[in-house]
């Protein structure tokens, strides 16, 4: 009975020796011949379109050129004559058979990172690649130090805040038959989500121009010696430009303070020749305040 006790023992023993072994030497490795294949050939581009905006694009050969026609779109294509880097003299492509590698594509975004391997079609261009979209299985998830959200993940999470149904606004002004209301303050780690809405109580649409935030002194933001601190949103959820009765958008900042002697204005301002201007003050203490996810 005690030999069999002490076999059981020295077999778990070995087993978390081969497990710690293993996690201390293996290393994750993407092989080229791995990556999905884009078909792609001569004078028809394709269309990357990732779901967060691009940061850098990389073409591992001088058989590939592109450009960011959009935050969020890479366009890629052949290179007609592409040049040898010793020799200096371009290419025979009609050497290049058909489905032969010409290079890897690599797509960063802000929280992944995808890669293709193209391969070159002569001939028939029937399955030839025109717009592909960076699908999950295809995203390596990129780590930082200090994590960001993407604009995906603000996305979701100003979703489900459009979600929920306004209750009674934490502020609430009315002007020009206008009512703007801030109805409620949210925090997610060192970002701050405001869900704010407009009603227009008249049957002119109205048309914005422009919504600004800024910090301004609390009892004198009137005077000349007004100082005035712009602050910009690092996300929001919609464009929304024009509206008949109602809008409602979510206005995402990354963390800030500011002292009880000012106050958070947000004024929007609609196209001329209307002009209609309606603003509202939000107090430190709304964003103290503020509920969570």
């Amino acid at each position: 009975m005690r030999n069999n006790y002490r076999i059981k023992i020295l077999g778990f023993l070995l087993m978390l020796i081969s497990i710690f072994s293993t996690a201390q030497t293996s290393e994750p490795v993407t092989r080229i011949t791995s990556l999905p294949e884009i078909d792609m050939a001569e004078g028809v581009n394709i269309h990357i379109i990732s779901p967060e905006p691009i940061q850098f694009v990389d073409l591992s050969s001088d058989f590939l050129v592109g450009d960011l026609p959009a935050e969020n779109i890479a366009r890629i294509k052949i290179n007609p004559a592409p040049k040898d880097s010793l020799s200096s003299k371009p290419f025979n492509a009609k050497m290049i058979k058909s489905r032969e590698d010409i290079g890897v594509i690599t797509i960063v975004g802000q929280s992944f990172m995808a890669q293709y391997r193209v391969m070159y079609r002569v001939g028939s261009q029937y399955n030839i690649h025109t717009n592909l979209q960076i699908q999950p299985e295809d995203m390596q998830p990129l780590e930082f130090t200090k994590q960001a959200f993407s604009n995906t993940e603000l996305y979701r999470f100003s979703r489900q805040i459009l979600a929920r149904e306004p209750s009674k606004p934490l502020r609430s002004v009315k002007n020009l038959k206008l009512n703007l209301e801030l109805n409620n303050v949210y925090v997610l780690d060192d970002y701050i989500f405001l869900d704010i809405s407009m009603q227009n109580n008249t049957n002119l649409p109205y048309s914005i121009d422009d919504i600004k935030f800024s910090l301004e002194d609390k009892k004198i933001y009137k005077a000349t010696n007004n100082q005035s601190i712009h602050l910009e949103s690092v996300y929001r959820v919609q464009d929304q430009k024009n509206f008949k009765k109602s809008y409602r958008n979510i206005f995402v900042f990354k963390k800030f303070t500011y002292p009880n002697s000012k106050v958070l204005k947000i004024r929007f301002t609609e196209e001329q020749l209307s002009g209609r201007t309606i603003e509202m003050g939000i107090k430190y203490s709304d964003i103290l305040n503020a509920d969570t996810f």
